[in-house]
Order: structure tokens, then C-alpha cells, then sequence
């Protein structure tokens, strides 16, 4: 019945890699298949919402981590913010799923051969030069605009762009468009302005 089931999860997949003339099963890719990782992706979110009644998300971890640090910092206050009054910092499902998902990924990269010991990829030496702050400043600034639009959105990619589209939710699909239409015009400025 297992297999029965996880056939049918990865059907689409793998009929959609067939259409480009992709092999899903066997792809020649340094990495994972994206299509098995996709199907894979999607079998989480049914068995997340089966299991801990709860969205695929990862925003709010660093609301989580800002009040451990706050607590360890300023207690009171951070104990008299509304956040952390309705949701106090905790080792929660959010927190758990984060860490998992790090280390997730570098499982994914040391099996597929993608860990690689470089600071800087070539691509971003090419366009940049080679100063590691340069691309530190500029990766801190992306993440704090990153985490603040996320939690202005009510979510993150994995949030909206997984468990929100899953539940043909209009908002997160309309969040989806436009997180896609900012990358691509954030990439844009980045490598033709800068």
C-alpha cells in the first residue's frame, strides 16, 4: 500500500520530467533530481498537515530566535512585547523544522556532490570581484529584507509558496507572483546597476 501511494505522489513528477526528456529516476544532474525533490516536497506538506495539523513554514524562526536572544539580552522587555506575550519563544514544530531543514540541506549537498570550499561562487567574482564583506554586507541586507517582508506577508516562500498555494489559497498565490516578480527585479538591479 506504501508504494502504491508514493507511486502515485510521484506520477506527476515524473511524467512532467518525461515531457522535457528527462529521466526523473536517473537524473544526470550533480545534485538531487528536482523532480523527485519536488514530489518529495509535496508528500511533506500532506504528511505536516496529517501529522502536526500545521503549514510547511519558516518565517517565523526568526521571531523565535529574536526572543531567545531578547530574553538573554533584555528580559523584561522582550517579555512585555505583545508577540512574545501571545507566542513566548519556545523549541517548537517552526524551530524544529528550520534546524531540520539546514541540516537537510547539507545531507542533500554531501550526497550529491555540491559541497563545495569556497567562499565566493565565480559567478559573483565575476560580476563583484572577490571581497568577502562586499557579498557579507550585501547577503545581511538581503536577509533582513527578506525576514521583514516575510513577516509583513503572513509568511515566508516555503509558507505561502508551499503550504498556501497547496490549499489554493488566493493570497498566498498573489504573494507567490509578486515574491518572484521582486527577485527578478532585485536581480536585475543587482547585476546591472551595481
Amino acid at each position: 500500500m506504501n508504494r502504491l501511494l508514493l507511486a502515485l505522489c510521484l506520477m506527476p513528477a515524473l511524467a512532467s520530467a518525461a515531457d522535457f526528456g528527462v529521466d526523473a529516476r536517473n537524473y544526470s544532474g550533480g545534485a538531487w533530481s528536482p523532480y523527485v525533490v519536488g514530489a518529495g516536497i509535496g508528500v511533506l506538506s500532506w504528511l505536516t498537515f496529517y501529522f502536526a495539523d500545521k503549514p510547511i513554514g519558516a518565517s517565523s524562526f526568526y521571531a523565535t530566535v529574536a526572543g531567545f536572544i531578547g530574553k538573554l539580552v533584555a528580559r523584561k522587555h522582550t517579555q512585555s512585547l505583545e508577540h512574545y506575550q501571545t507566542e513566548p519563544p519556545a523549541v517548537d514544530y517552526g524551530f524544529v523544522f528550520v534546524i531540520c531543514t539546514i541540516l537537510g540541506g547539507f545531507i542533500a549537498a554531501w550526497t550529491g556532490g555540491e559541497i563545495r570550499n569556497e567562499w565566493l561562487h565565480p559567478m559573483w567574482v565575476e560580476r563583484f570581484g572577490n571581497s568577502i564583506a562586499l557579498r557579507g554586507v550585501i547577503g545581511f541586507i538581503g536577509g533582513v529584507l527578506m525576514a521583514f517582508g516575510a513577516r509583513l506577508a503572513g509568511g515566508c516562500t516555503s509558507g505561502h509558496g508551499i503550504s498556501g498555494t497547496l490549499q489554493l489559497n488566493a493570497g498566498s498565490w498573489l504573494t507567490v507572483i509578486f515574491i518572484f516578480i521582486g527577485g527578478i527585479a532585485a536581480a536585475m538591479l543587482l547585476f546591472t546597476y551595481l
